[in-house]
């Protein structure tokens, strides 16, 4: 099979391994990649990102070894190291991972491709009462592969509106429900206050592209459209371009940069220095926690506002969990991933603070009890409607974004973001060809 992945430098690797980022945390003895170990084994060897969810599922261990008489080898990298193991072990076919985490929205169409990824169709509907159905439709359409399902869920995002309170009631105006409100509010906000800005959001052309999704999608467009072909040169997606740069550039900082990602943009939210500023709801503690946000009493939560397809707010999967297609051990390492998705323990996994793809959680009181009420709100009302991608879903992530990233940084500057949208679109079309 013709393997598509990047490839990483052998020495690196070596590096990396050498450094010793793996921890093993497991209470059974290592077993040394053997295929005895695998084959049939009682042994699952679990490869998990550094993340809240894997420190909460860590704690867990021992109550599903107990119910299983299983062990789980658990290894656990940063999201580098993680990288550079899965290219390098999956792309020799390696079948010394059972269970791996991964990202689909960055790698999950490349490893569903190469066949990394085993396919879990009947699985996940094997037992009604598990619930795939409870499953959110956007993040299940990430984890989906031609049809067939390559992995479960296990984290969500979704895109909000993060405003003051103070200053909407200073300008006498309600929360935003629309791109039209957004941007009269925003210019409101400006215009009261010296010094501060209407709107921030991310600019940098590569970071601001997931956020940009979302009012993409509001205005009626997508990266891509149904035929398979670019659709970032079409009426929906460059009048999105002109909004979303024109918000910034009449509306946003004085002298904004074009290179912010959400540590800066959230900084001038948090400071006190912008009064609307759409962004991941993941990031809410920056400005809720009164030790990191001067705004903290004031910030308030909303839906994204709705453009001409309505309001449709990215829902996506942050990560994902899948099972090694050249795993030995398929069956016990489905037991694992369906005891790791379950409704009970991602109900728990949620009181921690690990947004789930589960419906059921977020409709059970306790399952919100941990976030303020008018985020629980935003999100619920998120995901109703959310798009399962916040990115073009490509094989080259980060080449995609950079293209489809610049007519925003034009649209920011006042250039002609229609030309750049189109010259954008001829070069995005090249790469979508390359990867067919």
């Amino acid at each position: 099979m013709k393997r598509h992945s990047v490839r990483i430098a052998v020495i690196a690797t070596a590096a990396i391994l050498a450094a010793g980022v793996l921890s093993s945390c497991s209470s059974a003895a290592p077993t040394g990649g053997s295929t005895a170990a695998s084959t049939g084994s009682k042994t699952i060897r679990v490869t998990l990102a550094n993340h809240v969810w894997t420190d909460a599922i860590k704690a867990k261990l021992p109550e599903f070894e107990k119910e299983t008489g299983l062990k789980v080898e658990l290894s656990q990298y940063g999201e580098d190291q993680l990288s550079a193991q899965y290219n390098v072990k999956l792309n020799a076919g390696t079948n010394e991972i059972d269970v791996m985490m991964y990202r689909p929205l960055q790698e999950g169409k490349l490893f569903a491709k190469d066949g990394y990824l085993a396919n879990l169709s009947t699985d996940v509907k094997s037992d009604p009462a598990w619930g795939w159905s409870d499953f959110q439709s956007g993040p299940v359409g990430s984890t989906t592969y031609k049809d067939k399902v390559v992995g479960v869920p296990i984290i969500t995002e979704q895109e909000v509106l993060y405003y003051r309170k103070d200053l909407l009631a200073k300008a006498g105006l309600k929360v935003p429900k629309t791109m039209a409100e957004l941007e009269q509010a925003a210019k409101a906000i400006k215009a009261q206050n010296p010094g501060v800005a209407g709107f921030v959001a991310r600019t940098a052309k590569n970071a601001a592209v997931t956020q940009y999704s979302s009012f993409l999608y509001s205005f009626g467009g997508d990266f891509i459209g149904k035929s398979g072909k670019s659709a970032i040169a079409s009426d929906a997606a460059k009048k999105a371009y002109a909004y979303y740069g024109g918000l910034i550039r009449n509306y946003g900082p004085a002298n904004v940069s074009t290179d912010m990602s959400w540590p800066e943009a959230m900084a001038i939210f948090t400071q006190g220095n912008a009064g609307l500023y759409t962004e991941a709801d993941s990031l809410y503690k920056n400005a809720t926690d009164p030790a990191k946000s001067k705004v903290a009493d004031t910030v308030g939560f909303a839906p994204m506002p709705a453009g001409p397809g309505g309001s449709k707010a990215y829902n996506v999967p942050s990560w994902a969990l899948g099972i090694n297609a050249a795993s030995d051990n398929q069956s016990n390492a489905w037991k694992f991933v369906k005891w790791a998705t379950s409704k009970k323990l991602t109900l728990a996994v949620q009181q921690a603070g690990v947004p789930s793809a589960r419906t059921s959680v977020w409709a059970n009181k306790a399952g919100t009890a941990t976030y303020p009420a008018d985020l629980a709100a935003a999100i619920a009302a998120s995901t109703k409607n959310g798009i399962g991608h916040d990115r073009p879903l490509v094989i080259k992530v980060p080449e995609s974004r950079d293209i489809v990233g610049d007519p925003l940084v034009v649209a920011i500057t006042g250039g002609d973001s229609n030309a750049a949208a189109d010259q954008a679109s001829t070069a995005f079309q090249k790469l979508l060809d390359a990867e067919k």
